[in-house]
């Protein structure tokens, strides 16, 4: 059964979209003004996959960038309903969903405003439980197809003149890479709506209840805030399923921005832990380079207070605990079990990923 989302879910789906934002996944203030937006303007619907047609059309919507990054970003709430309304232009059909691509601060409402605005529905699904840095990684098997896509992108500084409006149409690796150009351009972070599928094929390729994942973390999370930082952090560990992997101060923080608009490189507690980040956090070695948790098990800083932490606020010296839950407590789209995916994102940062992400244990 469907349920209405009300002004009580907002700060649900912020507060457990950051979690699985795994130390990504956009702003939580813009995630709470889209939300807040959605539910004001209209009746957003959050419905499982299941109960549409099988040839209704979904398409993700999305927000992409690395906007933790000291850019010039702007993103309104309109960019993200114009960014449907050029896809749907472009299919020459209507959507009767949205799926994202990933849970995030932001992300898990990034199809909350227009859905309510255009009519659609709010699908219980994702391309991926946690955040990840390549659109790739949340397609859901789309990656290496050789199908055309549709993918659009909305968004941008209007006062240094980078708003852009793009529809893009091919191999969903041959666009993806344009919108990422087109987001460093907008300054940084651009919406995006993208990918319109049936209805039958999220069914059988998405991360199905991904945000009713996200919601119900978050209700623990308010139910437990009243008792402390440490009853937050024990609610998170309890309903994710995960354990604390490592916990200490940070010694070392070396990460730079890309010209593709990503996050990359390394976070080192003064346990030795290392926290490997394209974004988010793809990987933790122990001090003697063992590894410990591969993408796409959620890997997530907390601070002492229980807060989730994005890359951008890390700072060295301070303390915090490293959450890790297991891709085998998750449910995993297919575009996660993709090894098409891994290989981009390998090369960019120097590790090995697709050997732990695509084995069985863990």
């Amino acid at each position: 059964m469907g349920r209405i989302l009300t002004e009580k879910d907002v700060e649900a789906a912020v507060l457990g979209g950051s979690v699985y934002a795994a130390g990504g996944g956009g702003w939580a203030d813009h995630g709470r003004m889209l939300g807040y937006a959605a539910v004001s303007i209209g009746k957003p619907e959050l419905v499982p996959v299941e109960e549409l047609d099988e040839n209704d059309w979904i398409a993700t919507a999305a927000a992409i960038g690395a906007p933790a990054s000291t850019t010039p970003w702007e993103m309104r709430g309109v960019d993200y309903i114009k960014a449907v309304q050029l896809l749907e232009d472009a299919l020459g059909e209507k959507l009767t969903g949205l799926m994202v691509g990933q849970n995030g601060k932001s992300s898990t409402l990034n199809g909350w405003l227009p859905s309510a605005v255009l009519g659609l529905k709010v699908i219980d699904a994702v391309g991926d439980v946690r955040a990840h840095p390549t659109g790739d990684m949340g397609s859901i098997g789309l990656a290496g197809s050789p199908e055309p896509m549709i993918q659009t992108a909305v968004g941008g500084n209007r006062a240094e003149n980078r708003y852009i409006e793009l529809v893009t149409r091919g191999a969903t690796a041959r666009v993806s890479p344009i919108l990422r150009t087109a987001s460093d351009m907008s300054g940084g972070f651009i919406a995006s709506c993208r990918n319109p599928v049936r209805a039958g094929y999220v069914r059988r390729h998405a991360a199905l209840g991904g945000i009713s994942l996200a919601l119900t973390l978050g209700e623990a999370i308010i139910a437990a805030q009243a008792r402390g930082p440490s009853a937050v952090i024990d609610a998170i560990v309890r309903t994710t399923g995960g354990a604390i992997l490592a916990q200490g101060p940070i010694s070392r923080k070396a990460v730079t921005y890309t010209s593709e608009a990503f996050d990359v490189g390394t976070v080192t507690l003064e346990t030795g832990d290392v926290l490997h980040v394209m974004n988010e956090y793809m990987a933790v070695d122990d001090a003697h380079g063992t590894r410990r948790a591969t993408f796409p098990d959620v890997i997530t800083t907390l601070s002492a207070r229980g807060e989730p932490l994005s890359v951008g606020q890390l700072a060295e010296g301070m303390e915090v605990f490293v959450l890790h839950v297991p891709k085998s407590v998750i449910p995993l789209s297919s575009s996660v079990l993709d090894p098409a995916v891994y290989p981009h994102v390998e090369k960019t940062m120097g590790i090995e990923l697709a050997r732990y992400a695509l084995s069985e244990e863990g």
